[in-house]
């Protein structure tokens, strides 16, 4: 079952890029020829308008056709008045924009759905605490609920490292255990961590763990705007920043994953619940936007370049080019396919 949830899921994100390239075409007139989810043999097919909608045999992305406009050969153009390829080049790009616009509303709107679904918050009761550290020296204990640190309240676990990173030296931990409120003075200590990119970065910390229990908040409108955006925003960052640490190889390319790792992941999210599903489905909408703007020819950032490029110098490059750069492209592509595939593989079979 979950399996098959992490495929709707997927299809869905698929539908919602492919649809932001079919409304902008549309508006600027362009014919689409095919809009298909899922790539090979068509399962379901079904014209209206102009436009041949269909669903695939595998159902790991889709794509529509437009007429002119073709990846698997950028030399088979039309110049009718209805074709890709009569477009001025600002044209091209909204279109081509268009796409990864959408799958960054689509994360936008799911963040805003959690938000006034219920956000999970772990709340800031102590769970673990590591020998010598300043927590242990302090004979903090299990249990304990942080109430506020130098009298700035403590509502989350995830307010507390961002207290202590804003306070300098000594700091004032007031506790609440067994129903009685106790003031615990403490000096963090500094250490020398990694964050997620293997980075090395320099932190605070008192050597706590949280005892996991969660609470849900219900935000207001505003509050809940103010959540979509910052958590769309985050995504985008992150993303953007793990595609750069694997570019200049500060991320090894074992990390890299593929289709098996998206359904494998989605399909757990799913086991966890409807807001864990959210969370996951919006992260890789937001994931598919970036790596389309990728400028390697065949993505949409490829195109895109070729049209700055148009823009730029008024004159668009020559098929042969377009034809030896889009294989090139397409070359790359299928290399990380099959790198994502391989590790894929290589994690199942631990």
């Amino acid at each position: 079952m979950g399996i098959l949830i992490s495929l709707i899921v997927l299809s869905l994100l698929v539908f919602f890029h492919e649809l932001g390239h079919f409304s902008a075409a549309r508006f600027f007139g362009v014919r689409v020829e095919v809009f298909s989810i899922g790539f090979g043999k068509k399962l379901y097919s079904r014209t209206i308008g102009d436009t041949q909608w269909s669903f695939s045999l595998i159902p790991l992305g889709g794509y529509v056709k437009m007429k002119g406009q073709d990846d698997s050969d950028p030399t088979k153009k039309s110049f009718d008045g209805d074709s890709y390829n009569t477009k001025q080049p600002w044209q091209k790009i909204i279109i081509l924009l268009a796409g990864p616009f959408a799958n960054f509303l689509l994360a936008f709107v799911l963040y805003l759905i959690i938000a006034f679904a219920g956000v999970p918050k772990i709340v800031a009761d102590i769970g673990e605490i590591s020998p010598d550290t300043p927590a242990f020296t302090a004979k903090l204990q299990k249990g304990d609920k942080i109430i506020s640190i130098n009298n700035q309240p403590i509502l989350y676990w995830e307010d507390i490292g961002k207290s202590i990173e804003n306070n300098s030296g000594a700091i004032n931990i007031e506790i609440k255990r067994s129903g009685e409120t106790l003031v615990v003075p403490l000096t963090p200590k500094n250490i020398v961590d990694k964050n997620i990119f293997g980075d090395e970065v320099k932190r605070k910390i008192i050597g706590i763990k949280p005892l996991g229990t969660q609470t849900v908040i219900y935000l207001n409108p505003i509050e809940a705007l103010e959540y979509a955006i910052n958590q769309t925003k985050n995504a985008t960052l992150l993303i953007t920043k793990g595609v750069e640490k694997l570019i200049t190889g500060a991320v090894p390319s074992d990390q890299v994953g593929g289709v098996v790792s998206i359904v494998d992941i989605t399909s757990k999210a799913s086991n966890d619940g409807f807001v864990t599903l959210l969370f996951f489905a919006a992260l890789i909408s937001v994931n598919l936007g970036v790596l389309n703007l990728l400028p390697i020819p065949a993505l949409d950032g490829g195109h895109i370049m070729f049209n700055l490029y148009e823009m730029i110098t008024k004159k668009a490059p020559s098929d042969a080019v377009l034809y030896k750069l889009t294989l090139v492209g397409w070359g790359l592509l299928i290399g990380l396919m099959f790198l994502g595939l391989y590790n894929d593989i290589n994690r199942l079979l631990g």
